[in-house]
């Protein structure tokens, strides 16, 4: 890899960044992808490229409109490129796609196959994991990510991966050979490598270094970390190495860091603010969990409520933050009027839910939300008029779970209106879908029997 193509990375992924916090998305895209393209191998290029893709479709999921079209001459391309071998031509290809759609599982199992191949092993892991988010149930991403788990020696999380695969086949004795054999390598990796408690030998000299240069991924980051101190990107890497281990207070630590090597660059403070709820979130799991197992014991349960509060309260916190930040950034004010919703502040969720109505891709479901701050208020003729524009939109198929709340709740409305015909119809909907929603059922018989 040549400097040059490295300082002129550099110089794109500062100018992304700067695009990026001035929200305009298509050209910080283009510079960030620029960046990947120079250095195919830089982890931290890809990873940025991805989340301001993200961000340009307000976390949608789905990419841009009628993308499975779009998407159809770029998978002609790479299947053509696969079958040549050109791994080169995929990677390049798939990333061309995920512009369109950058949660596409299958075009993030092409970047992961293409890398894997190009000997990119750490991006081939982020990328296959990728592609198992989009589909956690598909067996075939899942025995990839866990096979560039394995070849990056990262076998306690690559078991893990193998076990999901048995229980998507129990009868696939491949996966369990594997579990088998990547058990006995862990425990021969932990034999032959850490040398912590080794004696020193003669002079105080430790043994034979086991742990050089590509032997650990965690202590080549540190040797790096040690060459070049003022690099935030050494430490950025060695957090996401302990992201993907689930070493979320060291990987929070690493990230604090690069934020006061950058300088304060918000997009890492981001990182960080994300790590603060990966922990609170993971302890209120815990905490819920204890309370759960032991039902009786008031301390337990009070613990996860008052756990629960801290990650609420941090959310909003965070959120609202971003929300100044981002004000052209409907998911983000949607995530936020959630989290009021949550804590009953539905006077401060009710403005946020009113601007997010104007993104298609998100009205249905803030016209209910917008509904239930309404009733929640008692301003009924409200939540009605909110429930009578979001149904239409709602398709029974595609959005099931919500087409079954706005007619419940419009049902409700109208019981309460003593318009026992409408509450009849709207019960009918939901129970046409889910038989045993909520109380529809013993409602719609209520009325049938006056």
């Amino acid at each position: 890899m040549s400097t040059d193509k490295k300082k002129i990375a550099a110089q794109c992924w500062q100018t992304g960044s700067a695009a990026m916090g001035k929200e305009s998305w298509d050209y910080a895209i283009e510079m960030f992808g620029r960046a990947a393209a120079l250095v195919p191998d830089n982890l931290m290029y890809r990873q940025a490229l991805r989340g301001v893709e993200y961000k340009k479709y307000n976390n949608n999921k789905t990419g841009a409109k009628m993308s499975s079209m779009k998407l159809m001459p770029i998978r002609g391309k790479i299947k053509k490129a696969r079958m040549k071998s050109d791994w080169d031509s995929v990677n390049r290809d798939a990333e061309e796609g995920l512009v369109v759609n950058p949660w596409d599982p299958q075009l993030n199992a092409d970047v992961g196959e293409a890398c894997r191949n190009l000997g990119f092993g750490e991006i081939a892991v982020w990328a296959f994991k990728l592609a198992v988010e989009g589909e956690p149930n598909n067996k075939d991403f899942n025995q990839q990510l866990a096979d560039a788990l394995e070849f990056q020696g990262e076998f306690a999380t690559a078991i893990k991966v193998w076990e999901r695969v048995l229980k998507l086949d129990p009868m696939d004795g491949d996966a369990r050979s594997k579990v088998t054999q990547l058990q006995a390598n862990t425990v021969l990796d932990k034999g032959s490598y850490d040398k912590t408690d080794q004696p020193a030998g003669p002079g105080g000299a430790k043994p034979a270094e086991v742990d050089g240069p590509g032997m650990s991924e965690e202590a080549d980051l540190k040797r790096q970390i040690r060459k070049e101190p003022e690099n935030k990107d050494n430490y950025l890497r060695l957090g996401d190495y302990y992201k993907r281990e689930e070493r979320l207070e060291d990987a929070r630590k690493c990230f604090k860091k690069a934020l006061e090597v950058s300088g304060g660059d918000p997009n890492i403070r981001e990182q960080v603010e994300d790590l603060d709820l990966d922990l609170l979130r993971h302890n209120a799991t815990l905490a819920k969990e204890a309370a759960n197992n032991d039902a009786d014991n008031k301390e337990l349960r009070q613990k996860s409520i008052e756990v629960a509060k801290e990650l609420l309260h941090r959310e909003i916190e965070i959120y609202a933050a971003r929300v100044e930040r981002y004000p052209a950034d409907l998911r983000i004010k949607f995530d936020l009027a959630n989290r009021y919703m949550r804590a009953q502040e539905f006077g401060k969720a009710i403005p946020l839910l009113q601007q997010t109505v104007k993104d298609k891709r998100l009205s249905g479901e803030a016209l209910i939300a917008l509904a239930e701050c309404f009733m929640y208020e008692k301003k009924q003729s409200l939540a009605k008029r909110q429930l009578e524009k979001a149904i239409p939109e709602l398709d029974q198929i595609e959005q099931p779970e919500l087409f079954k709340k706005a007619h419940y709740w419009a049902g409700r409305l109208c019981e309460e209106a003593e318009d026992m015909t409408g509450a009849e119809d709207h019960y009918n909907e939901v129970l046409a879908v889910d038989y045993e929603y909520k109380d529809a059922l013993q409602r719609l018989e209520g009325l049938q029997s006056n």
